[in-house]
């Protein structure tokens, strides 16, 4: 029953971070864009990264909680184990957004600070 949990698990988690990745990409590319003072070139290339990035990340971290898996043995402990598991994941990836978009509001905070009293002093 195990290998029945990994690939309910596996396939649930790789349409979630492949969906979100791909909204993350599409959204996040204006602010990325605001960072970088309307460099598309830098933008497009920095938002490709960051997509890569992220897919190796949560793939890897998907894959590696498999060794984690308790032994399932009746369909109640399947559907606990794969909820469980899927909850983990989808906790990961809400920390890993909020922790990237606190880093762009500072950065973009910090730009903000800067232009102003660069304008200031002029």
């Amino acid at each position: 029953m195990n290998i029945l949990a990994y690939a309910i698990y596996l396939v649930i988690t790789y349409f979630i971070t492949f969906k979100v990745g791909l909204i993350f990409y599409r959204n996040g590319r204006v602010f990325v864009f605001y960072l970088l003072k309307q460099d598309e070139h830098l933008t497009n290339f920095i938002n490709r990264v960051l997509l890569v990035c992220y897919y190796l990340l949560n793939i890897g971290y998907a894959t590696m909680m498999i060794s984690f898996w308790q032994t399932v043995n009746s369909w109640t402990e399947l559907l606990s184990s794969v909820t469980k598991m899927t909850g983990n994941i989808m906790l990961t990836l809400s920390i890993i957004h909020f922790f990237n978009m606190a880093v762009i509001y500072f950065m973009g905070k910090k730009n903000k600070s800067f232009t102003h009293s660069k304008t200031e002093q002029i």
